[in-house]
C-alpha cells in the first residue's frame, strides 16, 4: 500500500495544476510545426500543426465568448470523429466552458435529456444527419442559445450558425481583444470540469459523468506509463468522443505525446485507414476486433488449402511465442526461432498488410474479448491486450502492458490505484481517476462512491497472486438459475463467439432451470462460408434457416458447452437471421448487448426455448 501511494504522489506531483488549456499551449510552443490533426481530403490529408491548431482553438474560443458562453456553461457536441470536433471542444474548454459529445445513436428523448441534464447553452452540429436528429426536441431545449453546424446549417433558421460564420465571428473577436481570450484559459483550473460523459446505458437515462482536468491528466500519466509509447507518433481516431477511451486516447494523450491523430469519419473505411496511417498504438472494442478478424478470416478461407496450412502452422508458432511471453512464462530458444521464422516468413508481411506493422500497444476493452479472437491476433504476433476501467474511472484503471501481461485477465492496477475485492465479490477502487459523481444524481453518487472513497464498479472479479484482475461479469446481469447457481452470461456468451459463423449471442436463463441462447450469424464470414460450400441464399434471414448452417452452429454450441461447467452449459439456442447493433438498438453505442432490449425484442423466441 505504502508503494501504491508513494506513486500516487510521484504522478500527482507531476500533473500539478496542469490543464489541457496550459497543456496545449506546451506543446504548441515546443513543437509549432508537428502535425497534430489530419482529416480525409480527396486522396490525402488536410493537416494541421499544433501550432495551426492552438490558434484555431483560440478562435473558437472567442467566438464562443462573443456568442456569451460564461465559465462552466456546457456546449454539447454531436458529429463524427473529424478535425473540427477536436478543436470546437477544446475551443469551449478555452473560453472557460465544458466539452459534452453526445453519441449519435442516441434517440431523440435522450438527446433531450442530456441537453437539459448538462446545461447545454450552445451546440455543434456536423451536418444534416445530425441536425435531424435534434431538430424535433429543440423546441424543448430553451435554455439553447444557438446551434453550431459544419455543414449545410438550414437556412433562414436564426437558431443555426454556419461553422465559416462561427470562425469569422472568433477571428475578429480574437484580433480585437486576444488578451480577453487569454485570461479565459488562464483562469481555467486543474480542478474545473474539462467535459461531462454520458453513460451509453443499457437501461433508463444515461446519467452524466463530470471528470476535471486533475483526473484526465492522472489518467494520461498513468496510460503513458503503461504503454510506454514514443513521443510524435500516428494514431487513428475513430470511435466516438462520447466514449472515455477514444477521448483519453486521441483527444487528451496526444498533447503529452505531440501524436499525429488521423480522423477515419466512416468505421467503413478503418482498414484502408489502417493501411494508410500504419499507427504506433490501436484500442478497438470486441465488436472491432471481431469485426477484422472475421475480414481476415473470409480472405483466408479463398486461398489455396497449401497456402492456409502454411498460414495455419505460422500462426501457431505466434500464438505459442505470445502465450510463452505472458508474466511467469518463459520463451525457449525453440519457441523464440520458430516464431521469428514464421514472422520473417509470413507474419510479419500479413500485419503490414493489414496496417500493424508500426503498432506497439494493440488493446481492448469495455466488453469481454473471446480468447479465441485474442489467440488469432496473437498468431499474427499481436499482443491485443485487455484494460479496464469505466467513464466513472476517467477511463482504464488497471491494464496490461506489452512487457507485463496475463491473457484472460485485465491486468493490474494501473500506478497509483488502489483495488480490492468486496466480500460479495465486487471489485472498488481508489484513485485520483474517479470522478466526483454523477451529475445532478445525489442518490446514485452516494451508491457509487463509498465514505471511505471507494468507487464500486457493479463488476464481480477476482485478483490473482500476481495482481493480475479477473472480470467475471456485471454484478446486475448474473444469471441465478431456478437451481440457485449464479452464472456468468459474458463467460457464455464468449465461448459460444469463437466459432467463426456466431456473430453474436446472448445467454439467458434467470430463474430458469438452465441456460439459453439466441445468437446472430456474422455477417461479414457467414456469406463466404456458405458460397465456399455451394450453399445459395439471399439473405442473411434465408442463411440463418439453411439446414448445414444450423448442423455448424450446433457443433459451435457444443464447442462452447465442453468449456463450461454443466450448470452453465447451454441446452437450446436460437439462430437470429439479422445483426444486432446500436442503430437498430440491441448494442449501446459502445456496441454492449443490451439485454432488456433483446430480452424484450425476442421474449416469444426464448420461451419457445423452454417449452418441452
Amino acid at each position: 500500500m505504502a508503494e501504491v501511494l508513494e506513486v500516487r504522489a510521484e504522478i500527482e506531483s507531476q500533473i500539478a495544476g496542469r490543464t489541457v488549456c496550459e497543456q496545449l499551449r506546451q506543446v504548441a510552443a515546443d513543437h509549432p510545426d508537428s502535425p497534430a490533426y489530419s482529416d480525409p481530403e480527396g486522396e490525402g490529408w488536410r493537416t494541421l500543426t499544433y501550432a495551426e491548431a492552438r490558434e484555431r482553438v483560440l478562435t473558437i474560443a472567442a467566438a464562443f465568448a462573443e456568442l456569451g458562453l460564461e465559465p462552466g456553461e456546457a456546449v454539447a457536441l454531436m458529429m463524427v470523429n473529424r478535425g473540427e470536433h477536436v478543436l470546437a471542444d477544446l475551443g469551449a474548454v478555452h473560453a472557460g466552458g465544458v466539452g459534452c459529445t453526445i453519441y449519435s445513436t442516441f434517440a431523440a428523448e435522450q438527446i433531450a435529456f442530456v441537453a437539459a441534464d448538462v446545461g447545454a447553452r450552445y451546440v455543434v452540429l456536423g451536418g444534416p444527419a445530425d441536425v435531424d436528429r435534434w431538430m424535433p426536441v429543440l423546441d424543448q431545449l430553451t435554455e439553447l442559445r444557438r446551434i453550431i453546424v459544419l455543414d449545410g446549417a438550414p437556412e433562414g433558421d436564426d437558431r443555426f450558425l454556419p461553422w465559416a460564420d462561427f470562425l469569422a465571428l472568433g477571428e475578429r473577436a480574437l484580433a480585437a481583444d486576444r488578451a480577453a481570450v487569454d485570461a479565459r484559459w488562464q483562469a481555467v483550473g486543474a480542478d474545473d470540469t474539462v467535459t461531462v460523459l454520458y453513460t451509453s446505458g443499457t437501461t433508463g437515462m444515461p446519467k452524466g459523468v463530470p471528470l476535471t482536468h486533475r483526473n484526465v491528466f492522472y489518467e494520461v500519466a498513468s496510460t503513458d506509463r503503461l504503454t510506454t509509447l514514443p513521443v510524435q507518433g500516428t494514431q487513428i481516431s475513430y470511435l466516438t468522443y462520447a466514449h472515455i477511451a477514444e477521448r483519453v486516447l486521441s483527444l487528451y494523450l496526444p498533447l503529452m505525446k505531440v501524436s499525429h491523430v488521423y480522423f477515419c469519419t466512416d468505421l467503413a473505411n478503418l482498414g484502408a485507414t489502417l493501411g494508410q496511417v500504419r499507427p504506433m498504438m490501436f484500442f478497438g472494442v470486441p465488436r472491432v476486433w471481431e469485426k477484422m478478424m472475421a475480414r481476415l478470416q473470409a480472405v483466408l478461407a479463398t486461398q489455396p488449402e497449401q497456402q492456409q496450412q502454411q498460414v495455419r502452422q505460422a500462426m501457431a508458432a505466434g500464438v505459442a511465442y505470445v502465450e510463452a511471453g505472458q508474466h511467469g512464462g518463459t520463451i525457449t530458444p525453440e519457441i523464440q526461432a520458430a516464431y521469428d521464422q514464421a514472422d520473417k516468413a509470413l507474419l510479419s508481411v500479413v500485419r503490414a498488410m493489414i496496417g500493424f506493422d508500426q503498432a506497439q500497444w494493440t488493446a481492448t476493452g469495455a466488453a469481454p474479448l473471446p480468447g479465441e479472437v485474442q489467440r488469432f491476433f496473437a498468431g499474427l504476433g499481436l499482443k491485443v491486450i485487455d484494460v479496464y476501467g469505466m467513464t466513472e474511472t476517467t477511463g482504464a484503471f488497471t491494464g496490461n502492458s506489452p512487457a507485463d501481461y496475463k491473457l484472460g485477465t485485465v491486468g493490474r492496477a494501473e500506478p497509483g490505484v488502489e483495488i480490492r475485492i468486496a466480500e460479495d465479490g465486487e471489485i472498488l477502487t481508489r484513485s485520483p481517476l474517479n470522478t466526483g459523481g454523477y451529475l445532478n444524481r445525489p442518490d446514485e453518487s452516494a451508491a457509487l462512491i463509498d465514505e471511505d472513497g471507494w468507487l464500486h464498479t457493479g463488476d464481480i472479479g477476482s485478483i490473482d497472486e500476481d495482481g493480475f484482475v479477473r472480470v467475471v461479469d456485471r454484478k446486475k446481469e448474473l444469471i441465478i438459475t431456478a437451481g440457485g447457481e449464479n452464472i456468468s452470461p459474458a463467460n457464455i456468451e464468449s465461448h459460444l463467439k469463437e466459432h467463426p459463423l456466431i456473430g453474436q449471442a446472448l445467454a439467458y436463463g434467470d430463474g430458469r432451470p438452465h441456460p439459453v441462447a439466441v445468437l446472430t450469424l456474422d455477417a461479414e464470414l457467414a456469406p463466404g462460408w456458405a458460397q465456399a460450400r455451394g450453399i445459395t441464399f439471399s439473405s442473411l434471414a434465408e442463411l440463418a434457416q439453411n439446414g448445414e448452417v444450423l448442423k455448424e452452429v450446433e457443433l459451435a454450441v457444443e464447442a462452447a458447452n465442453a468449456k463450461l461447467a454443466r450448470v452453465q452449459q447451454v441446452k437450446r439456442w436460437a439462430l437470429i437471421g439479422s445483426e444486432w447493433t446500436a442503430e437498430t438498438a440491441e448494442l449501446t453505442p459502445s456496441l454492449k448487448l443490451k439485454r432488456r432490449v433483446i430480452h424484450a425484442k425476442y421474449a416469444d423466441v426464448i420461451e419457445g426455448l423452454y417449452v418441452d
